[in-house]
């Protein structure tokens, strides 16, 4: 068996190798480490859209712990570790008849088998928002909504199920919005004035749609609120307030259940602070 002690290793070129050589020197890693490993294998996917701080803290140790663990695998530290996840997040997302091969290939297509998976998948995502420790945002996020002349959505694939959603929900609250379609490749931009506030939704690898509208409202002063699913989003430099929600997958197919919840939530609190709703 590979021990740690055994020098220095070169870092794993992939995630399969990552993981074989977590699994040769799995049995010798002291206790923190063997839980640090534990909770990468159980969450593979958070590893390229989360700091350290976040993995840490979820796995139950210290930040420096996971440093070395990321050591331990042939890493420099967790940086050089998440690159390696984000290059290949970034290069194999499968097309969805891909997807859906893969799917049927391991069995998993039976629709009571997809329920539990999905479920599984989902309550592992409200888990992780739970455990997220974001008061504040959220509690700026609904202030702002609250008080917007007109609140602008923008999110665009598979974000826009989110904003469209929103868009319902205020619209229930009695709080003026707009979502931002981007049809015909058109960005609306001129339509956000000052006293109104952004709400944007994108996630890794980002879409540039939405990074393209949220830049016109930031020049013009604007709030930008945020949602995505990395700390380190492009548009974190903009945002007034910043909400994170990691969505599970389940065989390469996520449901937005965090993001739905937090929308709703922002959607609500503001339209509690205002006495509306229905």
């Amino acid at each position: 068996m590979e021990s740690i002690s055994d020098g220095p290793q070169d870092p794993p070129e992939t995630i399969t190798q990552l993981m074989a050589r977590l699994d040769r020197i799995g049995g010798s890693l002291p206790k923190r480490l063997r839980q640090c490993a534990e909770y990468l294998r159980a969450n593979i996917n958070l590893i390229a859209v989360s700091t350290v701080a976040e993995i840490s803290a979820a796995a139950g140790v210290a930040p420096s712990a996971f440093m070395r663990f990321c050591q331990a695998l042939g890493f420099s530290g967790y940086s050089e570790m998440q690159a390696l996840f984000r290059a290949e997040y970034a290069q194999s997302r499968p097309d969805y008849p891909e997807r859906l091969s893969d799917l049927r290939a391991r069995g998993g297509h039976g629709g009571a088998r997809l329920l539990a998976d999905f479920i599984e998948a989902g309550h592992k995502s409200l888990i992780s928002l739970s455990n997220n420790d974001g008061v504040e945002q959220l509690t700026a996020a609904i202030e702002q909504i609250a008080r917007a002349r007109v609140v602008h959505l923008v999110g665009v694939r598979r974000s826009y199920p989110v904003v469209s959603y929103m868009g319902y929900m205020l619209q229930k609250m009695e709080i003026p919005c707009i979502v931002h379609t981007g049809i015909a490749g058109v960005e609306y931009t001129a339509s956000i004035q000052s006293g109104d506030v952004l709400f944007a939704v994108t996630f890794a690898p980002f879409a540039q749609e939405t990074r393209g509208i949220a830049e016109a409202a930031h020049v013009k002063g604007v709030p930008v609120i945020l949602l995505t699913d990395s700390a380190d989003c492009p548009l974190a430099k903009l945002a007034a307030a910043q909400l994170i929600a990691r969505e599970v997958d389940s065989g390469a197919f996520r449901v937005p259940i965090a993001s739905m919840t937090l929308a709703t939530t922002i959607a609500v609190g503001a339209g509690s602070l205002l006495g509306t709703g229905a």
